[in-house]
């Protein structure tokens, strides 16, 4: 019995770091994943397109990238206390039109859970 609660121990101890890493998300792979993002958005520089910068984004209060003609929905999401963290992201990218109604972004959502975790790991690197 006490090898078995050893060896359980053991696994955990080594197992542990790698659920840790699989939540953090694989950039590299969340590059791949920005792809379908970069029609409207750029993560690298502050400069707008379609969409607005998402470089260093988060953190910062949704609605306020300087001089991006935001639709007034995600100007009041910003004034109601929608900040950019993980959660917000998640959530938005899940599906933006229920996380902001009135969003003009047509983009529908993300449906599979790793590759919005892999996006995320990705936009951090830019966030710094």
């Amino acid at each position: 019995m006490r090898d078995h609660v050893f060896t359980i121990s053991f696994l955990a101890t080594l197992l542990c770091p790698l659920a840790a890493l699989a939540q953090e998300g694989d950039a590299e792979a969340g590059a791949t994943v920005f792809k379908k993002c970069a029609i409207c958005h750029v993560a690298d520089t502050d400069k707008n397109k379609v969409g607005p910068s998402l470089n260093h984004l988060f953190g910062r209060k949704a609605g306020t990238h300087p001089d991006f003609s935001y639709s007034s929905a995600m100007k009041e999401a910003g004034e109601g206390g929608l900040v950019w963290d993980e959660a917000a992201l998640r959530d938005y990218l899940h599906n933006p039109k229920a996380k902001v109604k009135g969003t003009k972004m047509a983009f529908a959502g993300m449906k599979k859970d790793d590759e919005i975790t892999n996006l995320i790991a990705y936009l951090k690197q830019f966030s710094q």
